[in-house]
C-alpha cells in the first residue's frame, strides 16, 4: 500500500450518525502532528506513534496475515486525504509485506485487533522516505493515517505452502496440510460472503487439489475425507450461485460419495437439478434429505418450490399441446 497507490479523487466519506470516529484529517487541518507526541510510540524512537481511537477484540494481526483494512493517508495540515480506500464497496484481502509495504504501517497493523480503529503518524524514515513520492507526496514528509481493520487471515503458512514445488508439498506433514486447507477455506467463506463468488470457487478448489494427496492409513484418509467435505459442500454452493448447477452438481455427488447421508449434500444436488429443471432428481434428492432432516425449512420450502415449478411446468406442456391439436381439432368441426 504505497502513497501513490490511493485512487486519485476519492476523499474520506463525510461522517453520518453512525459514521464512528471522525476522521483523521479534521483533526490534521486544526493541529499539526505534535498532537500525537504524547501517543504510544511503537518503535522506540519516535518513528511511529499511535492513537488507538477504538479497542478491537480478539487476537492481535500476526506477522504475514491477510488482512481487509480501511485506511486514509493525510499529509500534515491537509484536510483530504492523499490515499484511501474509503469509497471501494468491496475490500480485498491485502497481505502484509507484499500488497502493504509502508515500514510504518506494518510496525503498526501488527498492534492491531480486529475491529480496531487507529491513527498513526509516521516519519518519514517509516513511511516514503527523503525522495517522498512525487506529486503527492513531497520529499521528508511526516504523514499520518488512519485505520480500521475489519478483518484478517492468518494467511502467512499457506501462502508459503503454495510457492513450494508439487514434490515439496508432498513432503509437508498431513496436520500442516490440512491447516493450509482449512485457511484456504476460511479465505474461501470470507470472499464468499462479499458475494465474490469467482475469487471464492478458487481457494476452495486450492483447498480441494491439495487434499488429493494419498493417505498413509485409514486414519488418514478419514482426517483427508472430514476436511474434503466441508470444502465440496462449499464448491457445490458457491457454483449454485454463480449459476452454473451442472458444475454444483458434480461436487455435491462427489460430497456424497464422502458422506452418502450428508442432508447438506442432497439438498445442494437437489437445489441444482432443480436449477436445470430435472425434476424427477430434484424430487428424488430433496426427499432422501428430509428423511434425514424433517423439520429443515430450507428443505421443505425447496420441495415446496419444486412442487410449484412442476406444476408450472406440466400447465405449460398441456397449454403447448392444445396449441398444437387445435387446428385439427377446428378442422374437423
Amino acid at each position: 500500500m504505497a502513497g501513490g497507490g490511493g485512487a486519485e479523487g476519492e476523499v474520506w466519506p463525510r461522517p453520518g450518525p453512525e459514521s464512528g470516529p471522525q476522521p483523521a484529517g479534521r483533526a490534521a487541518a486544526v493541529f499539526p502532528f505534535q498532537w500525537l507526541s504524547r501517543a504510544c510510540d511503537l518503535s522506540s524512537d519516535g518513528g511511529v506513534r499511535k492513537e488507538e481511537l477504538r479497542p478491537g477484540s480478539g487476537q492481535a494481526v500476526p506477522p504475514g496475515a491477510s488482512l481487509a483494512v480501511k485506511y486514509s493517508g493525510y499529509l500534515e495540515h491537509c484536510d483530504e486525504p492523499f490515499c484511501t480506500n474509503c469509497y471501494n464497496k468491496s475490500l480485498r484481502l491485502m497481505k502484509l509485506g507484499k500488497d502493504i509495504t509502508l515500514l510504518g504501517l506494518e510496525i503498526g497493523l501488527l498492534t492491531m485487533k480486529k475491529g480496531e480503529v487507529a491513527r498513526f503518524v509516521f516519519t518519514p524514515d517509516y513511511a516514503y522516505g527523503q525522495q517522498g513520492c512525487p506529486p503527492l507526496i513531497p520529499p521528508n514528509a511526516t504523514v499520518m493515517f488512519e485505520v480500521e481493520v475489519l478483518d484478517f487471515l492468518d494467511s502467512d503458512e499457506s501462502d508459503a505452502f503454495f510457492e513450494l514445488t508439487a514434490e515439496q508439498q508432498d513432503t509437508f506433514p498431513l496436520q500442516k496440510v490440512l491447516k493450509v486447507a482449512d485457511t484456504e477455506r476460511e479465505f474461501g467463506n470470507y470472499l464468499y460472503r462479499k458475494q465474490q463468488f469467482e475469487g471464492a470457487k478458487e481457494r476452495y478448489k486450492r483447498a480441494f487439489l491439495i487434499l488429493g494427496r494419498s493417505p498413509s492409513s485409514e486414519a488418514e484418509q478419514c482426517q483427508i475425507d472430514t476436511s474434503k467435505l466441508l470444502v465440496l459442500l462449499n464448491l457445490s454452493l458457491t457454483y449454485l450461485k454463480l449459476e452454473r448447477p451442472a458444475q454444483a452438481l458434480a461436487y455435491g455427488e462427489k460430497a456424497l460419495e464422502i458422506d452418502q447421508k450428508n442432508a447438506k449434500a442432497l439438498f445442494r444436488c437437489g437445489q441444482a437439478c432443480l436449477c436445470m429443471t430435472e425434476y424427477e432428481k430434484a424430487r428424488d434428492f430433496l426427499v432422501r434429505a428430509q428423511h434425514i432432516q424433517p423439520f429443515n425449512h430450507d428443505i421443505n420450502n425447496e420441495l415446496k418450490k419444486l412442487a410449484s415449478c412442476y406444476r408450472d411446468y406440466m400447465e405449460k406442456e398441456k397449454e403447448m399441446c392444445c396449441r398444437m391439436f387445435a387446428p385439427l381439432n377446428s378442422s374437423s368441426g
